[in-house]
């Protein structure tokens, strides 16, 4: 029997112990285990001996150096989660003991600090969205998505939500798990510069709830109708949800300002870096109003003072989740959440500042307007921007003419250029579509380079 140094109960005689502890043998144990599937026998695994640190660390080298790593240029895969730069001070608090937890703390009195950054990382997102309340964070903007439309289910009393047609498909399969148990319904709309807001859906307007708006869109159109859209749904006293890209709002008008109740986010680019997808942070935020209060997800940090004194102190309020009220009338069941990830987000606000943030969004757009006008000037006949909107942030979705996407996908590949996300399959509309992306890491020479290679292979 084999005994490896990491794994100390692994020793024989620590075995023998243990069975005499309990009075048992190992037959015992595995008593209801069938005979016709126990091996009888000691399971080869691995090399027949324990292996040292250093040589496991050869073997993981050995995996590891099968990856291939896009850094010049940078993976332009579009579809939320863009390559971002994340600042080192990011990490190097995040590493920190006092804040490496993906918790809120239990015992409040003894974790002020936390209490304090998640307090100000609320408020942060609060000024930058526009709005009066933001919780301590949520899993990602899909389930933040989703927990906004059920608050908002349970505000109106209405199955309904208006939807856009072009919604991001990944929060929509998530939104729908999400309220198929409570009879909810997606319905979608869009927005004719003639004739307003249309309802492509047949629904009854007496079981619409809300209206739910991303700006920018999953294609990373610019939405310009937001006036009409606030018009639209305080004219049908319909509760009006934004997702807006957080980065975008150093150059856009914030969600509040245009009349949002409820404001969602994928706050993955506030420092965060890809981590193949995940882990994220989910934005939610509202307006102050009491049945939204009580009615909004998660975890609230709040001010206070001492009993006696005026010193300043941070508490959790409002704790409406099931682990702290009966499950019928709990507001959510999220425990666990990601208050590490808005740790970071905390500080990489406070890192860039209003007027950094305003540059990064400005260096953005000013990127993603240089990729479409060359699209448009260097790919005629061959790609076309499949949009009919006017201006962009950070995505564009590439219809590719004479050639398959996937196809050319291959050859940027072995180039060394990771290409958009193919959306054929994702969304209507958008044959031989993809979604690619621009952001602060892409310079105007990684673009020129993709152009040029788009040019030679599509």
């Amino acid at each position: 029997m084999l005994y490896h140094p990491w794994i100390p109960n692994s020793d024989p005689k620590i075995k023998e112990d243990m069975l005499r502890s309990l009075g048992a043998s190992f037959e015992d144990l595995i008593r209801d285990i069938p005979e016709k599937i126990r091996l009888r026998r000691e399971l080869e695994i691995g090399f027949g001996r324990p292996l040292s640190e250093h040589e496991v660390s050869i073997i993981l080298e050995k995996i590891l150096s099968k990856n291939v790593v896009f850094k010049d240029p940078p993976p332009f895969l579009g579809g939320g989660v863009c390559p971002h730069a994340v600042p080192y001070v990011v990490k190097y608090i995040l590493m920190r003991g006092e804040f490496y937890t993906a918790y809120t703390p239990y015992q409040a009195e003894i974790n002020q600090g936390l209490m304090q950054v998640l307090f100000e990382y609320q408020s942060m997102i609060a000024d930058l969205y526009d709005v009066d309340v933001v919780n301590s964070s949520m899993y990602d903007v899909s389930t933040a998505t989703a927990e906004a439309i059920r608050m908002m289910m349970r505000i109106t009393r209405k199955r309904g939500v208006l939807v856009p047609e072009k919604m991001n498909p990944f929060i929509k399969k998530v939104v729908e798990t999400w309220i198929w148990p409570v009879d909810g319904v997606l319905i979608r709309y869009k927005i004719d510069p003639a004739e307003g807001i249309l309802i492509l859906d047949k629904f009854s307007e007496n079981e619409i709830g809300g209206l739910y708006l991303e700006n920018p869109s999953f294609l990373g159109e610019i939405i310009e109708e937001t006036d009409l859209l606030n018009d639209y749904v305080k004219k049908k006293k319909f509760i009006f949800i934004v997702n807006a890209e957080p980065l975008s709002l150093g150059l856009l008008k914030p969600p509040g300002e245009y009349g949002a109740d409820i404001v969602v986010g994928n706050g993955s680019s506030l420092g965060l870096g890809m981590n193949y997808g995940g882990p994220s942070l989910g934005i939610l935020g509202i307006k102050m109003r009491e049945e939204f209060i009580r009615q909004l997800p998660g975890r609230l940090i709040g001010a206070t003072k001492e009993v006696d004194g005026d010193k300043k102190g941070f508490a959790m309020i409002l704790q409406t989740r099931e682990q702290h009220i009966r499950r019928e009338r709990a507001t959510s069941n999220i425990t666990t959440n990601s208050a590490l990830e808005a740790v970071a987000a905390a500080v990489y606000l406070s890192y860039v500042g209003e007027k950094g943030l305003r540059r990064l969004g400005e260096s953005i757009y000013q990127r993603t307007v240089y990729m479409k006008n060359r699209v448009e000037k260097d790919l005629v006949g061959k790609a076309c921007i499949n949009s009919e909107r006017r201006f962009f942030f950070r995505e564009l979705p590439i219809r590719f003419i004479t050639r398959s996407y996937r196809e050319i996908h291959r050859e940027l590949l072995k180039r060394g250029i990771h290409g958009g996300l193919l959306l054929d399959n994702l969304m209507e509309g958008m044959v031989n579509t993809s979604l690619f992306c621009v952001t602060e890491l892409h310079s105007r020479s990684h673009i020129d380079l993709l152009i040029k290679t788009l040019a030679e292979v599509a």
